[in-house]
């Protein structure tokens, strides 16, 4: 039997809830008796009518068809693609509640995946430009059948199509101009992906290779790293998956000697390049897994003076890089992600049975109008370790 079997309720059937939380995704949770429905753009505390398009056992989802009793929070989306596209979750969500939305998200989340207090997640750092902020994009071309002719925009908000479209108003203007120039000379075919990037002052990127998304808010994240590395007081820092040797380099003045170490090669060389430009000269960088250096890096500096970055993918640091960290056991870890649940999920390995204690999260909205945030956790040796 199936799951929608079980359920009094069908897809194309149409309800109305009230709204009573923002799950972390963006989606809005309603509930009919105790059976949830999520709705996605929607607001805290609106009555909204919605058409069930998927059903389980004890969930559905839903499309909004229509806001009854709208929430004072509620705007007007800047982008005419808002709903359609699927880059942005929240542009019809009011800037600071947006923020206290991610905070309340993010806590939620560190309190049921890793059982840490609310309380350690400090509030959402804002971005001084909401809009108009990313440096990096990736569209696509996908062949439109039906309209007979190509594509070129995003993945859509309700399927793995994509959508057409000409702008993009969470990108920098200059990235909008590259996107009109991508229409006027169009991929060959479908099914391809095209980066459009503007590459940062004084750095130099590979084209491949990762730098963070957003200028305006870049400065504040990379204090936040150097305010919690002077709390430690450690006297070496090992940055792990260092990229172009970012954080290294702009915070490698407050120790004695940093290393970096990264898989890609081509970052490895830029990172080289880039340490000379700034004239940083009491950093190494290495080629290779962090996971798998990690043992002879910390034998080069004491443990016990050592501060430890890692700013992983978004799928999180592998198990064998964790086990590394708890064996090896640094002064201090920060633990840099773009992806609060996986974050949560690390550091609750982290810290079993007491080898670490979190001190602090600081979220940073890189990613305004969207349901991604940046997160610093400070995580210290405890004392009994």
């Amino acid at each position: 039997m199936s799951e929608t079997a079980l359920s009094p309720h069908a897809p194309g059937q149409r309800v109305i809830v009230t709204i009573t939380d923002i799950a972390f995704g963006g989606e809005g949770v309603g509930r009919i008796d105790q059976f949830v429905v999520f709705v996605p753009f929607v607001v805290l505390g609106e009555e909204v009518e919605a058409e069930l398009t998927e059903v389980k056992k004890h969930f559905a989802r839903a499309r909004l068809i229509r806001v009854i009793k709208s929430s004072p929070d509620r705007v007007t989306p800047q982008c005419r693609y808002f709903g359609e596209c699927g880059g942005c979750q929240y542009q019809h969500i009011d800037y600071p509640r947006q923020l206290e939305l991610k905070h309340k998200q993010i806590a939620d989340l560190f309190e049921r995946i890793g059982g840490f207090p609310k309380g350690v997640v400090s509030p959402v750092v804002p971005c001084p430009q909401p809009y108009h902020y990313r440096n990096r994009i990736m569209i696509r071309s996908q062949w439109n059948k039906p309209e007979q002719k190509l594509n070129i925009g995003f993945i859509r908000a309700d399927s793995r199509l994509v959508v057409d479209l000409d702008e993009c108003q969470i990108a920098e203007p200059a990235l909008n101009e590259q996107i009109r120039h991508v229409r006027a000379n169009p991929p060959p075919k479908g099914g391809l992906k095209v980066v459009l990037r503007i590459p940062p002052e004084d750095w130099q990127v590979p084209r491949d290779s990762f730098f963070q998304n957003n200028f305006f808010l870049l400065p504040r994240l990379v204090e936040t790293v150097r305010e919690r590395l002077r709390d430690a007081g450690s006297r070496f820092l090992i940055d792990a998956y260092c990229g172009v040797g970012f954080f290294g380099i702009a915070a490698g003045d407050l120790v004695e000697s940093f290393l970096g170490v990264e898989v890609d090669h081509q970052a490895i060389k830029s990172a080289r390049v880039n340490a000379l430009k700034h004239g940083r000269t009491n950093g190494e960088f290495l080629e290779g897994r962090a996971e798998e250096l990690l043992p002879e890096m910390l034998q080069r500096f004491d443990a016990a003076k050592t501060t430890i970055l890692i700013d992983p993918p978004r799928t999180g640091c592998p198990p064998v890089g964790l086990e590394s960290l708890r064996q090896n056991r640094p002064a201090q870890v920060l633990y840099v992600s773009c992806h609060p649940a996986t974050l949560a999920r690390d550091l609750n390995v982290l810290c079993a049975d007491g080898v670490f204690e979190l001190r602090n999260v600081t979220p940073l909205d890189m990613f305004p109008q969207t349901q991604h945030v940046e997160c610093v956790a400070d995580l210290r040796l405890a004392r009994n370790s």
